[in-house]
């Protein structure tokens, strides 16, 4: 499917602020980018760059006031995330070197504190994308989605307590539990094609059967049309926008369209 997805942000500054945007989606696996337009008012000078992750990343300086960014991509997409339950576990000393990062606990993801739920979780399922599915599936069925319940603190252990979240939450949950049982996983953040209410959004990749598979603890079965805007280990490597002063954000606006060919 074709796809007009975008969003459009408010700031206010009240010095000059050093930020780092990641709004940007590049072509890849499962999506091809036909035309962009990346807007700023006021305009100013910008640099870009690739992250560690592969993420391009728009170093600016937001000057005070009012300040806009309006970006947006017609994306072709594909209809259908890959599913193949039989995909196995791969054993850490045969994962690609660039994988290995992705086991590891990180700032939100304490998988060394979940090793316990995620074999209870998992059960007798078998190593590799079974375990991630009954992961996906637990997830969806206990931890309840609702916007002001968590904030940028919470972390995966905080989620697996209190069973509430949004998917942030819900993605960083399932990271965690996949690492506890040494299967390396990465957070998403992008756009979905018809995602009520509409926002940007969150879910997790895991490692099994030599590549990355998609795994969306929100939603009830596997879903296509989806955007990728940047990977990472965590919240922390993939925020959108990561200011270095004084800025407020004030309103964001998102939208995801489908367009005739």
């Amino acid at each position: 499917m074709r796809l007009d997805a975008g969003c459009q942000i408010f700031f206010e500054a009240t010095t000059p602020t050093p930020v780092v945007f990641m709004l940007r989606p590049r072509s890849g696996y499962g999506q091809w980018i036909i035309r962009e337009e990346y807007l700023l008012q006021p305009s100013v000078p910008v640099v870009e760059y690739t992250d560690s992750y592969g993420n391009l990343c728009q170093r600016l300086v937001v000057p005070p006031g009012s300040f806009q960014v309006h970006t947006a991509a017609m994306v072709e997409t594909a209809d259908t995330i890959d599913v193949d339950t039989t995909a196995s576990y791969v054993p850490v000393e045969q994962l690609p070197e660039q994988v290995l990062q992705f086991l590891l606990p990180s700032r939100y993801c304490e998988s060394d504190k979940l090793g316990s739920l995620a074999l209870d979780i998992v059960g007798e399922a078998t190593p590799g994308y079974a375990q991630v599915e009954a992961i996906r599936q637990w997830i969806q069925s206990n931890v309840t989605y609702e916007y002001g319940t968590s904030n940028a603190s919470t972390s995966a252990a905080d989620t697996a307590k209190s069973k509430i979240g949004v998917c942030r939450d819900f993605t960083h949950l399932g990271m965690a539990l996949c690492r506890s049982l040494n299967i390396p996983a990465r957070m998403v953040v992008g756009y979905l094609y018809q995602l009520e209410p509409m926002d940007l959004h969150a879910w997790f990749e895991a490692y099994v059967g030599d590549r990355w598979y998609t795994f969306d603890a929100t939603q009830v079965e596997p879903k296509g049309n989806r955007v990728t805007i940047a990977y990472g280990r965590d919240a922390a490597d993939v925020a959108l926008s990561t200011q270095f002063g004084a800025m407020q954000l004030l309103e964001m606006k998102v939208w995801v369209n489908a367009k005739s060919v």
